[in-house]
């Protein structure tokens, strides 16, 4: 397992349960409330109680600071690269608890200001409410360090109008909360200084009848009206773009349409786009337009499979080079390999995505009746000798 740094004494996620009502914090703001493996434990810990409790009506979920959740720990999965399957347990875990929070059996609610990005709006879009602030950021920036989009996002993005998925999982554009609320992301925006009395109004409510508790936030909530320069606004041109087959024609679409008068903006996130990992775009592209026909539980299914075969580099090694380039030397110049998309083999590319034995799956359960079962400790992963079963 990989070493993360954290404090013993500190509590990375507090769990406080007020009569019928529950509430989870993040807490660990001097990290953005990144997800670690602990985070992860204790979430599925928490949650698991609590769906079991009869007592527990209405889940509440926050980030202390000024973040909900920058999304995975990208310094744990470097510092694990040298030791196969170092993080396996995490993303596992990471995972299986992604599609626990899709299907979960109470009323939850995400009150999400700041940072949600990558792994970390995992906790904030599939919640059956979801309130979000005029200081809430959004991406999923994975594709630019030689990752993939991952956490049920292959799901999540491919039901979006359009293209807008392929422009959000390829460029990792950023959503405002309005545009969050706008695109389906999220359900209510409401003032960030109107937050507080917010969650003291839902612990007083007491109940997680949903009827109940959306009334509640719409006392709160405003109508949202788009900035004028909004990208979702520019649908049209994304939609002509992101369309395209493959991601060096969705680029030279996007070249065209920045050439024309008008589409200024367009600049910047081409920029982005063309700087990003040429493996990691290819993989994403890929994986969001099979997100179009597969379930919940099969997105993750694969986007396991994309994780592991990413992190052990088995066609390339661009994930950690993104992650020293942005974090570790921050010299923001990685050197990919290959460097170029029409040098990134698609052959090679069918094997990140190619099916596991079935013991080494990430294991969803089918039945209802045992939803939580398929737990990490429980896999071949976790066996004694499961570096000799992985290979």
């Amino acid at each position: 397992m990989a070493q993360e740094v954290v404090n013993p004494e500190e509590q990375v996620v507090l769990g406080e349960e007020i009569d019928h009502v529950r509430v989870i914090t993040l807490n660990r703001p001097r990290q953005l409330n990144v997800i670690s493996s602990k985070v992860v434990s204790l979430l599925a810990d928490f949650l698991e109680k609590w769906e079991k409790d009869d007592s527990t009506e209405l889940i509440l979920i926050k980030g202390v600071g000024r973040a909900f959740s920058a999304g995975g720990d990208l310094r744990m999965f470097y510092d694990g690269r040298t030791s196969r399957d170092s993080c396996v347990e995490v993303v596992y875990r990471m995972y299986w608890l992604c599609h626990h929070i899709h299907t979960y059996k109470k009323t939850q609610v995400a009150l999400v200001h700041g940072i949600s990005m990558g792994g970390g709006a995992s906790l904030m879009v599939p919640m059956k409410f979801s309130v979000v602030t005029e200081k809430t950021v959004f991406s999923t920036p994975e594709a630019s360090i030689g990752f993939h989009t991952d956490c049920g996002f292959s799901y999540i993005l491919s039901r979006l109008p359009s293209h807008l998925g392929e422009f959000l999982a390829l460029t990792g554009a950023r959503l405002n909360g309005k545009e969050l609320v706008a695109a389906g992301m999220a359900t209510h925006f409401v003032p960030f200084e109107k937050l507080p009395e917010l969650e003291k109004r839902l612990i007083s409510l007491n109940s997680g009848d949903e009827n109940a508790v959306k009334s509640v936030i719409e006392e709160f909530s405003v109508d949202i009206q788009l900035d004028e320069d909004s990208v979702l606004n520019k649908l049209s041109i994304i939609d002509e773009c992101f369309s395209k087959d493959t991601v060096v024609d969705i680029i030279k679409s996007f070249e065209l349409e920045a050439s024309k008068d008008g589409n200024g903006w367009i600049g910047a996130i081409l920029k982005g786009l063309k700087r990003s990992s040429p493996t990691g775009l290819k993989i994403t592209l890929r994986s969001i337009r099979e997100g179009r026909k597969q379930t919940v539980a099969e997105c993750l299914e694969k986007e396991f499979r994309l994780t592991m075969n990413t992190l052990r580099t088995t066609i390339s090694a661009d994930v950690y080079e993104g992650i020293r380039a942005l974090t570790i030397d921050k010299d923001n110049a990685p050197k990919w390999d290959p460097p170029t998309c029409d040098e990134v083999d698609d052959s090679k590319v069918d094997l990140v995505f190619q099916p596991f034995k079935d013991n080494l799956e990430l294991q969803i359960p089918e039945n209802e009746k045992h939803r939580w079962e398929g737990k990490y400790e429980h896999s071949a992963y976790a066996a004694p000798n499961a570096t000799e079963i992985a290979k």
